[in-house]
């Protein structure tokens, strides 16, 4: 049953509340009446969390507790709060696919949908607060977190951030953008200073952020590391002069948990609650009143935005639960499917898929009777555990029954003898952590025996972000990148092993050869040769403050392996259909400061299908180091065998800016502009030229 998500949420009108309720001059003068109210022993208690996932809340003077749950991807239903009596859990919570899944639709209608899916159950289970969307960088594909995020290109990430927030806070729950900012490693990430220069910051690590914000986010949580020396949650210039004044941010920040060290920097530089918050801090804070190094007026100044936030988007006097909700949980789930069915990406295929009907196939593996997904420790933000979770072998033989043999450690000889030989491969992703850019070992010799032994193997692989797969990708039949497909993504994925479904899913990220051929080689220090193990089981505080230099500056993602001529394994944007596509007869043509873009899609292929037209301009001639080409627009495209249609797309003539720091401003260069219509990064079917004055 595939309903639409505006029709059913017709239904509960008293949920879709404006994003905002009244604008921030008249919030931020209420907030000031009830702060002027407040005692001062309230105000210090309004300086940190409460029970670890609330604000703190003077209920007899019209300031609830709030309630803040993870994550991204659904909600992480926590049952060991330390105060229960505070919040309800929901008995389930949908699992979705993760949102690197969901940043390969490259749909952003869908993201708009399934973030109003998540909202609906936070509403439902009293929850005032997501904290979500991720939005840092894949700059890192080791990364242990790249799966709450977007991926690797900052225009592809602003706007599924845009599309998130909006779909988020339609129904009343509020979003929370994280983690504010060049956060991509999460190796001791307590204990990293990220060095990052201004145009990098402002051209790859800033726009999603931007985008957010102008789609009229609630909160913004601050990142663990530092960034150019100084804790990203006691930064004045970041917190103040960039998020603030720069990007005109106006709601309320928080820390991340456990992120900030020093009282007086916290109350002065610009987060307006520490979370869950330091046992010391309200003591500390008295110390430095009566010390005179800050005053209540700074006390104030620090705990205003969080109270008017709270006013703005009515999180203070409304009813807390909307069970009426409850009832839309299959609708959820079908978003849920949607979202995996459009994110598959087919990276590789002889001709074997769609299979045809009556192959014998022999099923083997990592994940074979568990869904793959994050890290499932409660401890972790993105741990969604889902509820009717379906299996790959539950999907296979629905799909194709008694032909299909699981063997779960078959010998050469079982390979060799198999008509299809089909392995689930991958990784288990975790906060706090990265991962070998490799497989384990014994997996990856188990891969490279299979498709040794029978040209007919396909792998499919679950994976929170990009893995080692040069030494077996060619030897493959086909390789499909299945990413953490939530609680019923593996039907998705099955029916397009079938047929039942044409793949449309491309690359949010470039998948390289080696991990020695990435700009984020030497993220780890020297000498750090080892991975965690277990969750958390180490003690940061031992560890000396290391950096992360970002040398690359902006050449993050595909934009340095072009730049450098380093070839991918698969390029951004990249993913592969059971059609064929075309693309003729590009125009460009500047209007005012729009430039408008026009080009012909034609299905050259047998079946209807989705294609993903991409935008990439360069500057022929620039006065600065650029990218050889960057993304600035793209669309997602249906169209029945041997259909065509005018695809559309228009940029700002500032999308052709890149940041000057000489000014500390954006600069658009006279001169000529190279416009390139393709499938992929590296897959390009026409360019244009555009003269810019």
């Amino acid at each position: 049953m595939k309903f639409l998500l505006s029709f059913l949420l017709s239904f509960f009108p008293m949920v879709m509340m404006a994003q905002q309720k009244m604008t921030w001059e008249e919030a931020y003068r209420q907030a000031d009446e009830i702060v002027a109210k407040l005692t001062l022993d309230e105000k210090l208690h309004f300086m940190r969390g409460y029970s670890e996932f609330f604000f703190y809340g003077v209920p007899e003077k019209g300031i609830p507790y709030i309630y803040h749950s993870d994550a991204t991807g659904g909600i992480n239903i926590r049952r060991n709060l330390p105060d229960t009596t505070m919040v309800r859990p929901l008995e389930r919570s949908t699992a979705f696919p993760c949102p690197h899944m969901l940043a390969a639709t490259f749909n952003t209608e869908l993201a708009n949908k399934y973030a109003m899916a998540v909202g609906e159950e936070c509403r439902a289970g009293g929850i005032e607060i997501l904290l979500g969307p991720g939005l840092n960088i894949a700059r890192n594909l080791q990364n242990g977190r790249n799966f709450e995020y977007f991926g690797e290109d900052p225009h592809l990430s602003a706007m599924m951030t845009a599309a998130y927030v909006k779909g988020m806070q339609s129904t009343g729950t509020a979003a929370c953008l994280k983690h504010f900012i060049c956060n991509e490693t999460e190796f001791y990430r307590r204990r990293s200073n990220s060095v990052v220069d201004e145009r990098a910051l402002h051209e790859i690590y800033l726009p999603p952020f931007k985008a957010g914000i102008d789609a009229g986010v609630a909160y913004v949580m601050s990142s663990y590391n530092q960034v150019n020396g100084e804790w990203a949650g006691q930064n004045s210039w970041l917190l103040k002069d960039v998020l603030r004044d720069e990007l005109g941010f106006q709601g309320c920040v928080m820390s991340d948990w456990s992120s900030v060290y020093d009282t007086e920097k916290v109350i002065k530089n610009g987060v307006n609650t520490e979370m869950p918050g330091r046992k010391t801090v309200i003591e500390e804070a008295r110390k430095l009143l009566a010390e005179g190094r800050v005053t209540e007026e700074d006390i104030n100044r620090m705990i205003r935005p969080s109270i008017a936030t709270g006013i703005a988007f009515g999180l203070y006097n409304r009813e807390k639960y909307s069970p009426e909700l409850l009832a839309n949980y299959p609708l959820h789930e079908q978003v849920a499917y949607d979202v995996a069915a459009e994110g598959v990406v087919l990276l590789r295929n002889n001709g074997i898929l769609p299979l045809q009907p009556g192959r014998d196939i022999l099923l083997t593996g990592r994940f074979l009777n568990e869904v793959p997904r994050t890290g499932d420790n409660p401890a972790a933000s993105a741990a969604v555990k889902g509820y009717d979770n379906v299996t790959l072998v539950d999907a296979m033989t629905r799909k194709f029954g008694n032909r299909v043999k699981v063997v779960e450690q078959p010998t050469r000889e079982d390979l060799a003898a198999a008509d299809i030989v089909l392995i689930s491969a991958g990784t288990i992703d975790m906060e706090s952590f990265e991962r070998p850019f490799a497989l384990p070992a014994s997996e990856e010799k188990f891969i490279r025996m299979a498709v040794d032994a029978n040209p007919n193997t396909i792998i499919l692989v679950n994976s929170g972000s990009g893995i080692r797969m040069t030494d077996w990708n060619e030897k493959a039949a086909a390789v499909i990148y299945g990413w953490y497909p939530g609680q019923n993504g593996m039907n998705a994925l099955v029916d397009v092993i079938s047929g039942d479904l044409n793949p449309s899913g491309k690359l949010p990220v470039t998948l390289e050869r080696e991990f020695s051929d990435s700009p984020a080689r030497n993220t780890m220090p020297d000498g750090a040769e080892f991975y965690h193990t277990a969750y958390r089981a180490y003690n940061e505080k031992l560890i000396s403050v290391f950096d992360v230099n970002y040398d690359e500056s902006v050449l993050v993602g595909y934009r340095w392996y072009e730049t450098k001529g380093i070839k991918p394994l698969y390029p951004f944007g990249f993913g592969l259909s059971y059609t064929a596509f075309e693309l003729s007869k590009p125009s460009v043509k500047l209007k005012g400061d729009q430039i408008l873009i026009q080009v012909t899609l034609k299905n050259i292929g047998s079946r209807e299908g989705s294609e993903v037209v991409q935008l990439y301009v360069s500057e022929d001639n620039p006065t600065v180091l650029r990218p050889r080409k960057e993304l600035k627009a793209f669309r997602k495209v249906k169209l029945e065998a041997g259909k065509k249609m005018i695809v559309e797309l228009a940029i700002d003539k500032n999308d052709l800016a890149y940041w000057d720091v000489e000014t500390h401003d954006w600069k658009v260069n006279e001169g000529k502009y190279t416009f390139s219509l393709g499938t992929s990064s590296a897959d390009i079917h026409c360019t244009r030229s555009l003269e810019i004055k």
